[in-house]
């Protein structure tokens, strides 16, 4: 086709190919090459869908529960998910095709040209597109590994304007694991009272995955901001149901109406079999979350061990999610055995997929320079096999 045949509508203008897709368009190549290719980039579990949950698909297929899904997602549903949020009930509650149309929605339902959405970074690729997407302008905070990648009250202060419609969060966090307490959440409450027409939305997919630090909602946190808060939340990360595409969002009726007018005109509904999976997972034995937490903490120190003894890697330690946010700045500038410099994030990764054929991501694109980040949501036997070839291919490199 003539390229000059399309281009590409404005809203969209800006909206790149993340660096987990080119890294893992990247890695795939190499295994097509004939490469043993190690991913540690894509943040999926590598469990499977608890038994329960597809036993339940497959009993909706039989009973032909496949005719087009109430819009705001099945009663029972949206009735389930609300029992866990004190004072809300069904209205309360959107199910969306995963928990990213639930932040679409959102934002389509609330912002308009030009309102402003704060987000602290690191933060998900796929943040600042969505708010772009939907007219709105994302403003970054900068935090750092020093503070457990919590933002600083001066600098969230800072970021604060009477264009500011959202603020953002996600904890546990990807890529870096953080997770927040008592104080934190405080400390945000605080700045959204002097911001009055700033709701703040909170992205608690990984909730089921923290590390000793215990999960604290925002729901519970901030009672006495509930007519503002926003839930985003799902079945992918801690029930190992990423393909299924389901997820919630908590809040406000107002909002929730607008999200599901929205959602009218998409999706129409999310998959009546994929629901029937979720309910079943979040009604039935929740046993197997705190198994697989157990799990994922075991490979967390078992990747922290072996970064700790690589020269020119730290690493705080997170507390939730199965992310580690490594920094590489001390070989910022070194040089590989083949004589390229290392100059960005991009050639470190670059370097550790051709040297190791290990694929990590680059912190760039979480807005974060100077690190890269690992998923563990992988075997034990795959993370000692990748960090053991990427000590090798560190220990090559010739310090600046």
């Amino acid at each position: 086709m003539d390229p000059a045949l399309f281009s590409r509508a404005e809203r969209i203008a800006a909206v790149e190919v993340s660096d987990i897709v080119i890294m893992s368009e990247a890695a795939r190549a190499r295994r097509a090459e004939g490469h043993a290719v190690i991913s540690l980039g894509i943040g999926e579990p590598d469990f499977n869908t608890p038994d329960h949950a597809a036993e339940a698909a497959i009993a909706a297929i039989r009973a032909h529960d496949t005719r087009y899904p109430p819009i705001a997602g099945k009663p029972e549903l949206r009735d389930a998910v609300a029992s866990r949020y004190e004072g809300r009930g069904r209205s309360n509650v959107i199910i969306s095709t995963g928990s990213k149309y639930t932040l679409l929605n959102a934002f389509l339902a609330s912002l308009n040209p030009g309102d402003e959405v704060v987000i602290p970074a690191p933060y998900w690729t796929s943040y600042s597109d969505i708010i772009r997407l939907c007219g709105g302008v994302p403003v970054f905070v900068e935090t750092s590994g020093e503070d457990g990648f919590i933002p600083r009250a001066d600098a969230l202060e800072a970021a604060m304007s009477a264009k500011t419609k959202w603020m953002l969060v996600n904890f546990p966090g990807n890529p870096t694991g953080a997770v927040i307490d008592a104080a934190g959440w405080g400390m945000i409450g605080d700045i959204l009272n002097r911001y009055p027409r700033c709701w703040l939305m909170s992205d608690e997919i990984y909730q089921h995955l923290t590390y000793g630090m215990p999960f604290l909602s925002a729901h519970d946190a901030l009672p006495h901001l509930r007519d503002r808060i926003l839930i985003a939340n799902g079945v992918s990360k801690s029930y190992a149901m990423t393909g299924w595409r389901v997820g919630f969002g908590i809040g406000p009726d107002a909002l929730i109406a607008g999200m599901t007018a929205v959602q009218a005109q998409g999706t129409s509904g999310t998959c009546s079999i994929a629901q029937a999976a979720a309910l079943a997972a979040v009604t039935g034995p929740q046993d197997l979350l705190e198994d697989r937490r157990e799990s994922f903490r075991k490979r967390r120190d078992l990747v922290l061990d072996h970064l700790g003894r690589m020269d020119g890697i730290t690493c705080p330690t997170p507390q939730g999610a199965f992310y580690v946010f490594p920094s590489w700045q001390a070989l910022t500038g070194g040089m590989t055995p083949a004589g390229k410099t290392l100059n960005s994030d991009r050639d470190f990764c670059e370097y550790i997929l051709e040297a190791a054929n290990v694929t990590v991501i680059p912190g760039s694109g979480f807005a974060a320079t100077g690190h890269f980040r690992i998923s563990y949501a992988t075997s034990a036997e795959d993370l000692n096999e990748a960090l053991e070839r990427m000590a090798v291919a560190v220990a090559a490199i010739t310090r600046p």
